[in-house]
């Protein structure tokens, strides 16, 4: 019996669930199928350098062998998953040019480092355009940059709030430094000052004090009046006793 023309070929077969994200894990990997089997139970069938994997019976997806991560085919996503994945940052940067200067700068800000830790971000500045339209987010960009925080989400809420029109604050001449940098007369510029207590004369004491022992006398149950206190006296006046007393002597 003649030897067959091609090596047998170990294989070696697992059965899993395609997630929500339209992967399913064979060995140590992930792999992507077509998004119609989402949520099947398939068959997987995997060598030393590819990876099979069928419906049913029917071969669905097939992948280069990876010994571990992800593997994606963006045929497998749908039409409009498609489209976003596609969103490349040269894509977004010819969108923002579409729409305005500010964009641009916006958008070229947030993928100046990190582009596509980033790109999501940027996507999201450019999808605010399908709701708001493109002057308004023009406009709410050139604002995030006034405000000195082009981000995502600032250009998001100055277009909720509607603030993309308002006119620009006033310039301070700190360059925007921190309050406590701008020395004590700033810093306490707004600080209300709280009233004194002022000195209480001595008629309006002797007042108070006699007010307070008629109180403690009726809390005791003591009806006996209190002892009289003498009047005060302005200072330079005479009483009419020293008066006549003063006429005595000098008769």
């Amino acid at each position: 019996m003649p030897l067959p023309h091609r090596r047998f070929v170990l294989a070696t077969w697992s059965t899993g669930t395609i997630g929500p994200d339209i992967h399913v894990r064979v060995g140590k990997s992930l792999y992507s199928v077509p998004w119609r089997h989402l949520g099947r139970r398939v068959d997987a069938r995997e060598t030393p350098t590819v990876v099979q994997i069928f419906d049913n019976g029917e071969l669905i997806a097939t992948h280069g062998r990876r010994p571990a991560g992800k593997s994606t085919d963006l045929s497998h996503y749908p039409p409009e998953k498609i489209a976003f994945k596609m969103r490349t940052p040269t894509w977004c940067r010819g969108q923002a040019a579409d729409i305005g200067p500010a964009c641009v700068a916006v958008i070229a800000g947030l993928l100046e480092v990190n582009a596509l830790f980033r790109l999501r971000a940027a996507q999201g500045v450019l999808g605010l355009a399908g709701k708001h339209g493109a002057t308004r987010l023009e406009k709410a960009c050139a604002r995030a940059i006034e405000v000195g925080d082009p981000t995502y989400r600032t250009v998001k809420g100055i277009l909720a709030a509607g603030t993309e029109a308002d006119p620009p604050p006033e310039p301070t001449g700190d360059a925007g430094a921190a309050a406590h940098l701008h020395g004590p007369s700033q810093l306490f510029a707004n600080v209300v000052a709280l009233p004194t207590p002022s000195t209480t004369p001595a008629g309006d004491q002797a007042t108070a004090n006699a007010d307070h022992d008629t109180a403690a006398h009726h809390e005791r149950g003591d009806h006996r009046a209190p002892a009289p206190t003498e009047p005060v006296q302005p200072a330079g006046l005479a009483s009419d006793t020293d008066t006549a007393d003063t006429s005595e002597e000098a008769s």
